[in-house]
């Protein structure tokens, strides 16, 4: 149910990259929750297969509204292949999601040269791989969304993960850049940027007392994100209510950024 035929994205089809845990799964859940049919995706057939499962199973609607594509979004070739069978076999992709990402943190003079390239591509290539494939497909039909999943690490760093900000600071202009060709078409290009959120990925970090204690006291909300908070905002920025908004990060950070 939606209060404004603003918000209302019912019918939908959405791309979610990198859904099978963690904020993915959850940005996923939410468009399934909206009213969308999604198309999950991710390199692990057997994650990705349980993961849709467990959505499939929550609801009766969503047994038929929720699919399962893996592929590497590294691999142009196989981007390319897997967004024709998407458009073939589930239909014309309204809303893509790139989340995928990974993190590795080391002391910048340790970080190996196997481990840069492997950020890069997880976190930055990958977007513009299924970005750029999917708005030649959104282009002719003179509409869509596209949102990046930023960080607040698009703005800010802490020591050991400077290869991981350069990633995300390079989406914020990726995103951008994306904004600049696609929006005369009708497409927006947004970015979502959370702070620091409890998921899988983030499990010891939460369990770290010290490292808690400084996101709780950095934070003005005094807390972790919990991956429910993105939802709101991601629906805003997929739906009509946001479609003159464009080229633009919405950080959900519990005010983070905002504060020295």
């Amino acid at each position: 149910m939606t209060t404004s035929p603003l918000f209302d994205i019912a019918g939908r089809i959405a791309l979610v990259t990198g859904s099978s845990r963690g904020i993915g799964r959850a940005l996923a859940q939410g468009l399934l929750e909206a009213g969308c049919t999604v198309v999950l995706n991710g390199r692990d057939e057997t994650a990705l297969a349980r993961t849709r499962d467990e959505l499939a199973g929550k609801s009766p609607a969503f047994a038929s509204a929720v699919f399962a594509y893996p592929f590497d979004v590294t691999d142009s070739a196989a981007v390319a292949a897997h967004v024709a069978a998407i458009e073939d076999e589930v239909g014309p992709i309204d809303i893509l999601v790139n989340n995928t990402g990974a993190q590795h943190r080391a002391p910048l003079l340790d970080f190996t040269d196997d481990d840069w390239h492997r950020l890069i591509g997880t976190n930055l290539t990958s977007a513009f791989l299924v970005g750029r494939e999917v708005a030649r497909r959104m282009v002719p039909r003179g509409h869509g969304k596209i949102v990046n999943i930023l960080s607040v690490q698009s703005e800010t760093v802490r020591p050991g993960i400077a290869p991981y900000s350069a990633t995300k600071g390079g989406l914020k202009l990726l995103t951008k850049g994306m904004c600049a060709d696609l929006g005369p078409s009708g497409i927006q290009v947004n970015g979502l940027g959370p702070g620091y959120f409890e998921t899988e990925l983030t499990a010891a970090l939460v369990v770290d007392e010290e490292f808690s204690a400084w996101v709780r006291g950095r934070t003005p909300a005094g807390r972790w994100g919990r991956v429910s908070d993105l939802i709101g905002a991601l629906i805003f920025l997929a739906s009509p209510a946001s479609d003159f908004v464009n080229g633009q990060v919405l950080y959900v950070d519990g005010g983070m950024l905002s504060v020295l």
